[in-house]
């Protein structure tokens, strides 16, 4: 396990700028997330009746000329697109101008897992049925991992250290830690966060042979976190960005806050919680060498809290029996039999690679911000081995909310958490 130094100086989330499958912008998306509205429904993007599953989180109403120049269309793929578009948002919402800032002061640490996915399909399309002339050039960086993170950079002049995340599902969170280690090193403002897209033939594919897809026809009862029924994941594209900042600097030029990154852990396993092989132990006792726990208490010490201090919790939520048992266990260990309200607002949207940590953070500041806990929809019968408060129906107002607990595993092995707390606490 891996944890951050001791705070040299506050980061603080000063924006957010989403694009999910529940809702473009971030007042569209947290409105459907306090309804219940689901985001989960069969694919338009591409043909997917051959396949055995055929839903996903699409996000809607992305109109990519209205956010990207016409010199960049030819250049991106969709996933950059929706990555600017989001940036974007978060730039304008924290009131932030890079440009008055010194000129490496600001930065970008993203975090993806499949790159220019259906860019790099078109490509191979016309390597194989036209020939090498007929590759674009663009091929060379479109469909790299670390494209938003350039793109980003280049259309706001963020010019300080920045770099991109590979961990699938946990990589939002450890960019987010990546983000506020370069502010603690001098950096007054960095966006980070993490998208993905890859719902195309070529990334349908890759997600059908990563195993773990749920092959249900009913967009409400196919990803069912925690559930006795959960029967597998629902793929999604899309994420968050953030602002994240000094909080001297934001201080300074008077920036809104919404929470602290108060706290952050990683921990690798072998166990992979969506099919992968069983590694034995992976050193904390739990099962199947799940250290997702040991992730959760390394977030909390490097915030210098206790599991009493947590508010709420913003789990994982694999959506398999197995992992999700795994995930209870160690919610169960660190908390208590329900000992802290515990929620997947992702099971609107699916599981959204990189994109999927960030937007719980996003979730998990609004939460704070608002002091209501969003619901995880879908699920109606909690498993008994799961055996967690967990927030469904309807959102839970009426307690005190202060700090929040996000936790994310990718696959191979990947688990990470992090802690916000809101402003003052």
């Amino acid at each position: 396990m891996t944890t951050t130094s001791a705070a040299v100086s506050d980061a603080v989330f000063t924006g957010i700028g989403v694009a999910a499958p529940n809702g473009l912008g971030v007042r569209a998306w947290w409105a459907a997330v306090l309804r219940g509205e689901s985001g989960i429904r069969p694919l338009t993007r591409f043909d997917a009746s051959p396949y055995p599953a055929r839903l996903a989180g699409e996000v809607p109403g992305f109109v990519d000329e209205d956010h990207v120049p016409n010199r960049l269309l030819q250049q991106t793929d969709r996933v950059t697109r929706l990555s600017l578009a989001a940036a974007k948002e978060a730039l304008d919402d924290a009131g932030a101008d890079p440009a008055e800032l010194p000129e490496y002061a600001a930065g970008v640490v993203t975090a993806n897992s499949a790159g220019g996915f259906e860019f790099g399909q078109r490509e191979l399309q016309a390597l194989w049925s036209r020939g090498g002339r007929h590759v674009s050039a663009y091929q060379s960086f479109a469909w790299f991992y670390a494209v938003n993170s350039g793109q980003i950079s280049i259309r706001h002049g963020l010019r300080g250290a920045s770099g991109v995340l590979v961990a699938e599902q946990a990589g939002g969170l450890d960019a987010a830690a990546h983000a506020r280690r370069q502010i603690r090193k001098g950096a007054h403002l960095v966006v980070t966060g993490g998208i993905d897209s890859a719902l195309c033939p070529w990334g349908w594919a890759a997600h059908l042979a990563g195993g773990g897809l749920s092959t249900a026809e009913d967009p409400a009862r196919a990803y069912l976190p925690f559930d006795r029924d959960a029967k597998g994941y629902v793929p999604g594209e899309g994420g968050a960005h953030l602002v994240l900042e000094d909080a001297d600097a934001a201080r300074r030029r008077g920036a809104r806050v919404y929470g602290t990154l108060a706290g952050h852990a990683a921990a690798f396993d072998a166990f992979d919680a969506f099919g992968g092989a069983d590694g034995g132990d992976g050193g904390d006792g739990g099962p199947g060498g799940c250290r997702l726990g040991a992730a959760a208490a390394g977030a909390l010490a490097d915030a210098g809290l206790e599991p009493a201090d947590v508010d709420v919790v913003f789990a994982d939520a694999a959506g398999s029996r197995a992992a999700d048992r795994r995930e209870g266990e160690a919610l169960t260990a660190l908390f208590g039999e329900r000992g802290v309200p515990v929620t997947a607002p992702k099971s609107m949207t699916g599981r959204l690679l990189a994109g999927g940590g960030a937007l719980d953070l996003a979730a998990a500041l609004l939460a704070l911000r608002d002091q209501v806990v969003p619901p995880t929809t879908g699920t109606t019968a909690p498993a008994d081995d799961c055996p967690l408060d967990l927030v469904t129906g309807a959102p839970r107002t009426g307690i005190r909310l202060r700090t929040a607990l996000v936790l994310a595993r990718g696959r191979g092995g990947f688990n990470s958490a992090a802690v916000v707390r809101a402003p003052g606490a």
